[in-house]
């Protein structure tokens, strides 16, 4: 479940809590444009490259169509969330699957645009991560952008590499617009592209994604099934799912590896609750991974074998920190996405197919301090 719906379900009850939420962070640095070094490692523009044409208004089809990653609804389980307060526990969970179900995304997409290579896209959201850090946004703003990135590309043919950059800051743009109580201005994320891109630049994008998404901007993110399989995992009887329960030092190991999981374009073989079911398999014992997420074994032992070689790489980088912001109070950090030197963990494990483009700066590179 989404920070959005939790929020909803919160005004309706009138928690009082809601409003300490909109001030957490009105303290939020802004962020320093990239270095010259960073923009040659970041950008995706390459030399000789002129203005790319203008993409087509195209609208979302369908639902899967014939590019769909593993449907395991067939194989799924009674609803695994516990009693609810606010609604039927049964009714919830059907709409957050059929929310699944509905909003498609394929790695098939590369067939479609033949100048981008798989590590582009690596590449792309690695550095969307550093300006999520950067501005201090949710992993679920990160995670939305992700997915409109994705499924955007799925409705386009032919889009030159020069225009990743433009398409993904205009992602996380609309994504911070949906998720934070404070996003960052226009100006910030053109900000960040050190030039690269306009103002006006970004709200003509954003206004072609938008068309093209159907404005359907609502998904259930990989991050988000994995933080209400671990808030179900950990409750105790008669606790409320709407107050965190779990350790944030555990869940942010969890987070990093899916965070680099995703990095991966193979992990859109998978639906996004198979994907956090794996990570939570991956910590905790099997047979509580599979309640909580209420899958079969033999609906997520795919992803789980593919997810072994990713798991190795994080552990052979060490624990990932739980950092502290300013302006973001203790109880909320873990929610904050951050970023690692993950693209050496790609490297380290599973290959795309090989590139010759250079990988951004590691995060202690960054212009930008907290």
């Amino acid at each position: 479940m989404s920070r959005r719906s939790a929020r909803l379900l919160r005004r309706s009850e009138n928690d009082p809590g809601q409003r300490g939420k909109v001030t957490k962070q009105s303290n939020r640095k802004k962020a320093q444009p990239l270095s010259k070094l960073q923009c040659e490692k970041n950008q995706l523009v390459l030399k000789g490259v002129g203005k790319p044409p203008v993409l087509i208004d195209t609208a979302e089809k369908g639902v899967w169509g014939d590019a769909a990653p593993h449907s395991t609804h067939s194989l799924l389980r009674p609803s695994p969330l516990p009693n609810l307060g606010w609604g039927s526990p049964d009714d919830v969970w059907v709409k957050m699957v059929d929310r699944e179900q509905n909003y498609r995304h394929s790695k098939n997409f590369m067939q479609r645009h033949p100048t981008i290579q798989p590590r582009m896209r690596s590449i792309l959201l690695d550095w969307l991560i550093e300006v999520s850090e950067a501005y201090t946004l949710h992993r679920q703003t990160f995670y939305l952008a992700q997915d409109y990135f994705d499924r955007f590309m799925l409705t386009q043919d032919n889009i030159e590499k020069g225009m990743l950059q433009l398409i993904g800051i205009t992602c996380l743009f609309i994504a911070s617009k949906m998720e934070e109580a404070y996003p960052p201005k226009l100006s910030q994320m053109a900000y960040v592209t050190a030039g690269t891109y306009f103002e006006e630049e970004i709200l003509q994008m954003e206004l072609i994604i938008l068309k093209a998404l159907s404005w359907n901007l609502c998904p259930e993110t990989g991050i988000s099934w994995l933080k209400l399989y671990f808030q179900v995992a950990s409750m105790s009887a008669g606790a409320d799912l709407l107050e965190p329960q779990f350790p944030q030092d555990a869940y942010v190991q969890m987070a990093r590896l899916l965070d680099l999981c995703i990095l991966n374009i193979n992990s859109l073989d998978f639906e996004y609750r198979v994907l956090a079911s794996s990570v939570l398999s991956h910590f905790i014992h099997r047979e509580t991974a599979e309640k909580v997420s209420g899958l079969s074994r033999d609906a997520v032992q795919p992803c789980v074998d593919w997810m072994a070689p990713f798991v190795e790489s994080v552990n052979w980088f060490g624990r990932a920190p739980l950092k502290d912001f300013a302006g973001i109070k203790a109880e909320n950090r873990h929610d904050v996405q951050t970023h690692t030197n993950y693209m050496s963990m790609l490297d380290v494990g599973p290959k795309e197919e090989s590139s010759q483009f250079l990988t951004p700066p590691n995060s202690t590179e960054k212009s930008c301090t907290h």
